[in-house]
Parts: structure tokens; C-alpha cells; sequence
């Protein structure tokens, strides 16, 4: 009998979304495992309380397939799960904005891949064009938003300052405010979200999705060309593989393992509505719910005064962000 506690859920501002604190991510993840196994995870987690799912279109133009949200379709029909079982968080790339069609041909994609008529949240990747006018995204978001297909819209890796001018425009337009921040969040990587800048928009109602907990599995003590990994922000990386025997240390003298202590640490911002974090294994996920009891057990502020001396990127990373 799994004995885990349920995971918790909160309100995503004015969004009207009741989101676990905890999310699965789809990257390279559900196409390396057995598709028996891959449902079995998917029941177990939704069992647990988990209701949010990232299953973004990850296959970039001219690379390599990627069918792990093909494959999430798959697994919900299996697991015989209601749409009203789960929420979707889908992946809009700027790069395929256009201003002819904006965004929709896009999310059509997505949806149709992942077998859903619409995303529950939409995250707008990376600011990497300048030829974009985000009042020309806030418009089209809106559009969407107003039509049903998405319900909610953030983005991820912005800068602050960026992310309070999608604000502005928002407020002249009457249109949605984005209402989150996929950020690179650890124990390691904490400038950026613990940041002035950004304390500014969370005390706006603006919230955090923490993601990279591990670093792609190297904070917990994963090798680290076991997976890929994304992108080193103040480059940082061979700090954050000398400090996973420390993180292990510590996590022993609290009772938990290296992984319940890396995503314990996220939900311990208070801005934090939700940590994403991908597992392909159910005995995985079983350990990584129990970051909840750890929280509950050793308190924020304790758990917090264990782990300060890993901050890695401080004084390296502007908390403006990119």
C-alpha cells in the first residue's frame, strides 16, 4: 500500500487552476521507458494528487523526433484517465511565431499530439528574437485565452524586466497578465528567483515554477553523462557535481535523500506554486513525493539553514535574468 502523502494543491493566482505542488515533465523521459511501466507511473502519480503535466512538442526543426508527448496520449488512454483527471502544460517556441498566424498553428501541433482540444497552461519559451513585439504576443495569447484553447499562459527563462512588460501591455490591452515563471531553481542555482528583481513581480501575484531541480539528476549524485542536460547558466556545472557528496551528507543527517531534499528546497520559496521535475521510474516518484513530509517535518526555515552554503551561482548569475 503506498502510504505517500497527497501531494497539496493551490490556486495559480486568478487563473482558476487548482495545480499540484508538484508537476512531471515529458523531456526525453516517457520515450526511455517501457510503456507498461510509463502508465503504471501515470496512474500512481495521479493516485498521489499529481494533476499537472508538461508534454510540450520538444523536437526542434530539422533535429531529431521526439515523441514523448505522443506517447502521454497514449498513456492516459491506458490509464483510463478523464480530461478532468489532469491538467496540460504545453510549450509555445517564439521561434515558430509568426505574425500572420501567430501562435495557433503551433499549439494545434501540440494539442493534436498530445490528444487534447486545449492547454490547460501555455509557456512561451525562451526570448531569443528581436524582431518580436510582445504586444503582439499578449494579443494573440489573449486570443487564445478567449477561444478556450489555453487557460493560462507563462514563460520561461524571461527577464524580469521583460516579464513586467508583458504586465503593462497586458493592462493597456485588458488582457491576461502571465502568471508564472519557469525558472532554474535548486539549491545551487538560486540568484535569479531569490533576486530582487523578480521579489518585485512575485509580490505582483506573479509565481514561480521551479524547474532543473537536479540538475538533470547531477546534484543527486547522478553521473554526469548519464542524460542530457540543459544549458549552465554563470557556468557552474563542475560545482554542482562537487557539492552532490555534500548534498547527500546532508540529506542523511535529515532523515531524506538527495533528491526529497532538492525538491523540498523549492517549495520553500513562497512564491513557488508547483516544482517540475521528470522520473522514469515509479519507485522514483514515490521518493520524490516524499519531499512533502520532509518539509512538513523539518520546516522551511530549517531545511533552508542546511543547505545555504551550496548557493553556486551567487555573485555569477545577473537576477535580472536572461
Amino acid at each position: 500500500m503506498n502510504t505517500t502523502p497527497l501531494v497539496p494543491r493551490r490556486q495559480l493566482g486568478t487563473t482558476g487552476l487548482n495545480v499540484s505542488a508538484f508537476a512531471l515533465g515529458s523531456w526525453h523521459t516517457y520515450d526511455r521507458m517501457d510503456f507498461r511501466d510509463a502508465v503504471s507511473l501515470l496512474s500512481e502519480a495521479v493516485d498521489a494528487g499529481v494533476n499537472l503535466f508538461d508534454v510540450g512538442v520538444y523536437a526542434m526543426p530539422g533535429g531529431p523526433q521526439v515523441f514523448t508527448d505522443v506517447i502521454f496520449s497514449a498513456m492516459v488512454r491506458a490509464a483510463g484517465l478523464t480530461r478532468d483527471d489532469y491538467l496540460v502544460s504545453s510549450k509555445l517556441w517564439l521561434e515558430g511565431f509568426t505574425q500572420e498566424e501567430g501562435f495557433e498553428p503551433q499549439l494545434a501541433n501540440a494539442l493534436f499530439r498530445a490528444g487534447v482540444e486545449h492547454a490547460d497552461i501555455a509557456v512561451l519559451g525562451d526570448l531569443r528574437r528581436d524582431d518580436l513585439r510582445l504586444e503582439d504576443l499578449v494579443a494573440d495569447l489573449e486570443d487564445l485565452r478567449t477561444r478556450g484553447l489555453i487557460r493560462a499562459w507563462g514563460v520561461n527563462n524571461w527577464s524580469a524586466s521583460n516579464v513586467q512588460r508583458l504586465f503593462d501591455i497586458a493592462d493597456e490591452q485588458g488582457a491576461a497578465r502571465p502568471a508564472f515563471a519557469q525558472l532554474k531553481y535548486s539549491v545551487a542555482r538560486r540568484s535569479i528567483p531569490e533576486g530582487e528583481p523578480f521579489a518585485r513581480l512575485f509580490e505582483q501575484g506573479f509565481e514561480l515554477q521551479a524547474s532543473d531541480v537536479m540538475e538533470g539528476g547531477i546534484l543527486a549524485g547522478r553521473p554526469v553523462d548519464s542524460r542530457e542536460v540543459g544549458r549552465d547558466p554563470g557556468g557552474i556545472r563542475q560545482r554542482t557535481v562537487d557539492m552532490a557528496p555534500e548534498i547527500a551528507r546532508i540529506a542523511a543527517e535529515l532523515g531524506a535523500t538527495p533528491a526529497q531534499l532538492l525538491i523540498a528546497f523549492t517549495l520553500t520559496h513562497p512564491a513557488t506554486f508547483t516544482t517540475l521535475f521528470g522520473t522514469s521510474r515509479v519507485a522514483q516518484l514515490r521518493e520524490n513525493l516524499g519531499a512533502v513530509s520532509l518539509l512538513e517535518r523539518v520546516g522551511a526555515p530549517a531545511l533552508r539553514a542546511a543547505v545555504e552554503g551550496l548557493w553556486a551561482d551567487r555573485g555569477l548569475v545577473d537576477p535580472e535574468g536572461p
